[in-house]
């Protein structure tokens, strides 16, 4: 075979391949611009914690249950064991972030990624190191007492 010939011939199997990747899900492509409006608007607007805060109860607002009353409840929890964070939204979900704008806590909601649970996250923020291994994000699929306690102990101790 002639190297004109296999050239052409490793073009087209390199096309091929390419139209068979699938790449991101319409979930991630929105994800990410959502993302960057989010950059936009911080860039643009200044440090101001009732914008962040009417954001939140707003993505908490536009949630299908059992979602928004996680959220709600969540949100709730964090503001009264970690008032020195403020809300915000990261990647179109409610997040809690320090004094320097990092996100310490996080909530992701099951319908917007089509999961079986909501997802709680931490960040590398959060003080919640327990010797060599511990646990980021949790699984929720609804908020008892149970589940209200301890998330007002992870909560509290990712900020002390």
């Amino acid at each position: 075979m002639s190297p004109n010939k296999e050239t052409q011939k490793s073009a087209r199997s390199t096309a091929a391949i390419d139209k068979r990747s699938q790449g991101f899900t319409d979930e991630e492509k929105a994800a990410m611009r959502e993302r960057a409006k989010e950059l936009k608007a911080e860039a643009r607007a200044s440090k101001n914690k009732a914008e962040g805060e009417n954001a939140v109860l707003a993505a908490i607002a536009a949630m299908q249950e059992p979602d928004r009353h996680m959220a709600a409840r969540l949100h709730e929890i964090i503001k009264s064991n970690a008032p020195t964070l403020s809300a915000k939204t990261w990647y179109g979900m409610p997040a809690y972030a320090d004094k320097d704008g990092n996100v310490v806590c996080f909530f992701q909601s099951a319908q917007k990624f089509n999961a079986r649970y909501a997802t709680l996250g931490f960040n590398d923020r959060a003080n919640l190191d327990e010797g060599a291994m511990w646990p980021t994000s949790f699984a929720l699929k609804e908020m008892t007492a149970v589940e209200e306690a301890r998330i007002a102990a992870l909560v509290k101790k990712a900020v002390s």
